[in-house]
């Protein structure tokens, strides 16, 4: 750990709790301390001491352009210099939702502050529409930490845990069980366990909510027969919420939805959408969305919703990619030299991974594959993934600090990091492989 960030680090604990505003960046779960940011460009993160780092986490997924992008910089600066919050209407917030709505097909969406308060209110929405109060949700998949979807969540909550709990038992401390008991959970991937499940419980269901793309148990891709039950839900009037705030935007113009064809009925949104800017939103059909208050009797409010800033940076990204639609060719070629560069590099090393890629996500199992879910996921060698995490670290790559997360790939990674990061993997393989002998 670098001179300055030792410091930042002993301080912040004073003053925040464990020293970050997030669990994962605490590097708990790899060991060690975390370093702090200076700035970032491109694809590359400056640390407090100025150390240069190839960046493959983009804020976790928002920076799909790359960091300090001529025209989310330019869209932010505009916005900037005609204030920075209104508490009223205001015209960036009706040119997003315009955007939004024509790219997913969506028919009217309301914007928030964050990928939780999405979530929270698509459930809230889904209860008042069919007058059911369950929901169900997938072993691992991760949805913001509102208290009734912190149950079996992913990412951080798997790495401190690595066990599987009783279903709907709650993940975090201070979460009613009560509240968690209206929360079942199903297995992800498993057509046959969730056929079951809504044939017994289907008429109590308001709503399934599930990634499209798992990323918060690393990255899981659906397969076709699970799509296809989870499309059957919809005969029992359940409604599904496909949970795109990591995968929105960034699997294709119309997300994982257009991508996968999906045919979910609400679908809630983040960090691209704000282009690095604290954001979230939910969007349906009107029909839907019209239960939303100042329309209908779901009550959902927000200071800093639609503010101008936020959304002018997803007004910057979302221009951006409609007019350079090579860009999503571009770091999906990219990220699969990367998923062949690093499981020739492991063989080579003679350790066993599996390397889940779909679009520019992307995650490296430490254990031998399939990985499809949740129970195979946390099969991984975590304390192999640790060390190799820090080798790469050590060779100026910044890799996502969890075995249970996607790294993602921007427009400014080019051929120059993908051979400097390739070639710090193979070092970082041998090293492992020679310290595990000794």
């Amino acid at each position: 750990m670098t001179e300055k960030s030792r410091w930042l680090y002993e301080t912040a604990q004073r003053v925040i709790p464990g020293g970050v505003n997030s669990p994962v960046r605490a590097f708990k779960s790899v060991g060690g301390s975390p370093r702090f940011i200076q700035s970032a460009f491109g694809a590359y993160l400056i640390d407090a001491d100025g150390n240069r780092l190839i960046d493959y986490i983009g804020s976790w997924g928002p920076m799909i352009l790359g960091h300090q992008h001529s025209h989310v910089l330019a869209s932010i600066q505009s916005a900037l210099t005609e204030g920075v919050s209104f508490g009223a209407p205001n015209a960036r917030e009706v040119e997003l939702a315009m955007m939004v709505t024509k790219l997913t097909g969506m028919e009217k969406v309301r914007f928030v502050s964050s990928g939780t308060e999405a979530t929270m209110s698509a459930l809230r929405l889904a209860r008042a529409v069919t007058g059911r109060d369950y929901i169900l949700k997938f072993r691992g998949n991760y949805h913001g930490h509102a208290d009734g979807l912190l149950v079996e969540a992913g990412s951080g909550l798997m790495t401190n845990e690595q066990k599987l709990q009783a279903r709907s038992a709650p993940s975090s401390a201070g979460v009613p069980q009560a509240y968690a008991g209206l929360t079942l959970v199903a297995d992800y991937n498993d057509p046959e366990g969730l056929a079951q499940l809504l044939r017994d419980r289907g008429n109590t269901l308001a709503a399934i909510i599930f990634e499209p793309v798992v990323g918060n148990a690393g990255v899981l891709i659906p397969t076709a027969e699970f799509i296809d039950v989870l499309h059957s839900a919809k005969e029992q009037g359940i409604l599904l919420i496909a949970d795109e705030v990591m995968t929105g935007f960034r699997l294709s113009p119309g997300g994982a939805t257009e991508r996968l064809g999906l045919k979910p009925d609400i679908i809630t949104w983040g960090k691209i959408i704000g282009g690095g800017l604290p954001v979230g939103a939910y969007g349906a059909s009107a029909e839907i969305m019209d239960f939303v208050s100042p329309m209908g009797p779901v009550y959902q409010a927000g200071t800093l919703s639609g503010n101008p800033l936020a959304m002018a940076a997803g007004i910057g990204t979302l221009q951006t990619l409609r007019d350079n639609p090579e860009i999503y060719e571009k770091i999906e070629d990219y990220t699969e030299r990367l998923e062949q560069g690093l499981l020739l590099a492991a063989a080579q090393a003679g350790i066993s991974v599996c390397v889940n890629r779909i679009g520019s996500m992307l995650t490296m199992f430490f254990t031998e594959g399939p990985v499809q879910t949740y129970q195979d996921a946390v099969r991984s060698d975590t304390r192999l993934f640790a060390q190799w995490f820090h080798e790469m670290l050590n060779r100026g790559v910044y890799w996502a600090p969890s075995q249970f997360e996607s790294i993602f790939v921007s427009a400014a990674h080019n051929e120059r990091t993908l051979e400097h990061t390739l070639q710090a993997a193979a070092s970082a393989f041998l090293t492992i492989k020679s310290q595990s002998q000794g």
